[in-house]
């Protein structure tokens, strides 16, 4: 048996190596040089970068702006995707089209998106022509703060086939006996969607959610499609800066920068476990 567990080994350290070499290594390179004042003799600063940085106007600009476009979109890709498995879970055979279908936004090529959603929006484009029917007015989505409505929309768009996928491999394994049950007792598709599938499913919910945010919080890739490297005030996010500090090289503001938001998710993390050992704990001691 330790024999066996040896060998695994070899098996690991291809992976490993990688891991250290890609991802450790740098993570520690990247402290160093954030404590570091970027002249050739790299004397220590301490946290005079992060002073520096953290009273850039820019910085919290990108910093407030993708913290509240992960708080839009990350829970209406959490919500969105619970109600769609509900319903493409029910459909069972007849579901597959669709499931597969809502995949396709996930793997398309982001080029094509960016083409799509630019004719989609643009002031002359089918989405304000519609609204010139609706309201008798056209909408600038291109540029202030309405550029967030195109943005938000591409997030959910392109990510929600995948938390639809991820919701439905845990509502496969809801016993169906639990429905034939709840349907004896006179509740609905709603009552059971709630109070059935909804517990069962809980620790997916929270794997969902902390997915989704960690997605957010890289919505860089969509804004820049949209905006470019310098949007409008609206939508310029913490990516935006650290790569314009990037493509300074001042990896001194990039750095600091970067393991300042590191702290930020990683306390958004842990609030997000806590709410889950709390909720388990609660579901456990009221079946007991």
């Amino acid at each position: 048996m330790f024999q066996h567990r040896k060998s695994l080994w070899l098996f690991l350290l291809p992976g490993l190596a990688g891991v250290m070499v890609f991802y450790i290594v740098p993570f520690i390179g990247g402290v160093y040089y954030s404590f570091t004042d970027g002249s050739w003799e790299n004397r220590f600063v301490w946290f005079d970068n992060y002073a520096r940085v953290w009273s850039n106007s820019m910085f919290r600009l990108g910093l407030g702006n993708s913290m509240l476009l992960s708080v839009i979109c990350a829970p209406l890709v959490w919500a969105l995707g619970f109600f769609l498995a509900i319903l493409l879970n029910r459909l069972k055979e007849g579901g597959h089209f669709f499931r597969n279908s809502m995949m396709m936004p996930y793997v398309m090529p982001s080029s094509a998106i960016l083409l799509i959603w630019l004719l989609l929006f643009d002031y002359g484009g089918p989405v304000n022509r519609l609204l010139s029917v609706l309201t008798g007015s056209r909408v600038q989505f291109l540029s202030g703060v309405m550029l967030r409505v195109p943005v938000v929309l591409l997030f959910v768009w392109k990510n929600l086939g995948f938390a639809v996928v991820i919701y439905l491999s845990a509502m496969q394994t809801v016993p169906e006996p639990l429905y034939e049950y709840a349907t004896l007792e006179g509740a609905g598709f709603w009552k059971q969607s709630f109070l059935v599938t909804l517990p069962q499913v809980l620790p997916t919910c929270f794997l969902v959610m902390i997915l989704e945010w960690v997605n957010a919080f890289r919505i860089f890739r969509e804004v820049y499609f949209i905006g470019g490297a310098y949007p409008d005030y609206e939508v310029y996010t913490l990516q935006n800066y650290m790569n314009n500090m990037y493509a300074k090289l001042n990896y001194q503001n990039v750095t600091t920068a970067a393991y300042s938001f590191a702290l930020i998710v990683f306390a958004v993390f842990g609030l997000l476990f806590l709410a889950q050992k709390k909720t388990l704990r609660a579901l456990e001691g009221a079946d007991a």
